[in-house]
């Protein structure tokens, strides 16, 4: 059976990587995805056309979620196109990295945060009164949230504040019957951490704990928190990170 027939789900930054997985697998298991990413259409309209040939609806829309208005405007028309919203996945985020305290520069300090944490707050807000009990949210974290990482200092601190946004939010959600919970992958091999590191080739024969994970393995978790499956879980975080031991 599919776990998500005729659910309603909102995804940020789903036009590649863990987001796209995510939401591929999402719609094979029956669900209709709306997308929000912030300026690649090509790649946005490629993963609509994907899902669309899955035989589910999906709806994109291009814009930044540290815009209140937007947020609001997308929640709506998510809504007056779907009928409701079940699901929301606060996946969209970025970085920037620098060896040296010293050199980060204010600006993609605050983009980072923008983008991370504060954008999310800001769609959850908008998104959180069209959920309906058993409904989710479930965010994107990262394991450099417990362990750091010494060239993505404002990252990790933008993604510790994601872990302490999913267990607060999922007090208070408690009351709703709505769970939220979090995602916390490893190294994953996605369009941004190239971008990031660079275009270096893993082998792909190698076992999962000797590599990189790919961002289908990280979208079952996804899954997972979304379906009944996890019925008793909230205020949790999921660990697919090839092995790490983070101690949280």
């Amino acid at each position: 059976m599919r776990k998500l027939i005729n659910k309603s789900v909102l995804i940020t930054g789903a036009d590649s990587g863990i987001g796209k997985a995510t939401a591929l697998l999402f719609a094979r298991e029956g669900a209709d995805i709306a997308i929000i990413y912030h300026k690649d259409d090509k790649s946005a309209e490629k993963t609509k056309n994907e899902i669309l040939l899955l035989g589910r609806k999906c709806i994109i829309f291009a814009g930044d979620i540290n815009d209140h208005e937007f947020c609001e405007a997308t929640a709506k028309k998510v809504v007056d196109e779907f009928g409701k919203i079940d699901v929301l996945i606060n996946n969209a985020g970025t970085q920037f990295p620098s060896d040296n305290i010293e050199n980060l520069e204010e600006k993609n300090i605050r983009k980072t945060f923008d983008s991370n944490i504060i954008g999310m707050i800001l769609l959850t807000k908008v998104v959180f009164p069209y959920l309906k009990e058993g409904g989710s949210i479930i965010n994107t974290t990262s394991a450099v949230a417990y362990q750091g990482h010494p060239e993505l200092l404002d990252y990790s601190a933008t993604k510790g504040a994601i872990v302490s946004f999913t267990r607060s939010l999922a007090l208070q959600a408690k009351s709703k019957g709505i769970r939220v919970n979090a995602v916390s992958p490893g190294p994953v091999a996605t369009p941004l951490t190239e971008k990031t590191f660079g275009d270096e080739k893993e082998d792909p024969n190698k076992p999962p704990f000797e590599r990189n994970a790919i961002p289908e393995e990280i979208a079952t978790s996804f899954l997972f928190l979304a379906s009944e499956d996890s019925a008793q879980i909230t205020g949790q975080v999921l660990h697919p990170n090839g092995g790490l031991i983070v101690n949280g």
